[in-house]
């Protein structure tokens, strides 16, 4: 079992940066591909990146690419995505997820562990 905890999440202006983290209890962290998700009121969650176990491959969604990076260090169990160039249309709750492979996917159905979330709301 893997808990996952993001925390980052907050009020910022259009333009501005954030950087979320997710920290993973366990000691198989280091086997799991991770990955970022949101999602707004009424709308599916939704992709935002990824990255396999060792963090050797990452993925975007096209609306954050050149924006968003995500990195993750082993050593400490913690996965992060860094924000820049934040638009409003970034609002949404972001979830941390976990995959019990070593490959990372885009596809939420893929992910076997998921966080609370943790809200980032960006002000025009």
């Amino acid at each position: 079992q893997v808990q996952l905890v993001e925390s980052g999440g907050g009020l910022v202006q259009a333009g501005g940066s954030l950087r979320l983290s997710c920290a993973a209890s366990g000691r198989a962290f280091s086997s799991y591909a991770m990955g970022w998700f949101r999602q707004t009121p009424g709308k599916e969650r939704e992709f935002v990146a990824g990255i396999s176990a060792a963090g050797l491959n990452t993925y975007y969604a096209d609306s954050v690419k050149g924006r968003f990076t995500i990195s993750r260090d082993n050593a400490k169990n913690t996965v992060y995505l860094q924000m820049n160039s934040l638009k409003p249309e970034d609002t949404a709750n972001y979830y941390c997820a976990a995959r019990r492979s070593r490959l990372g996917v885009r596809s939420m159905v893929e992910y076997d562990y998921w966080g609370q979330g943790t809200q980032v709301t960006v002000s025009s």
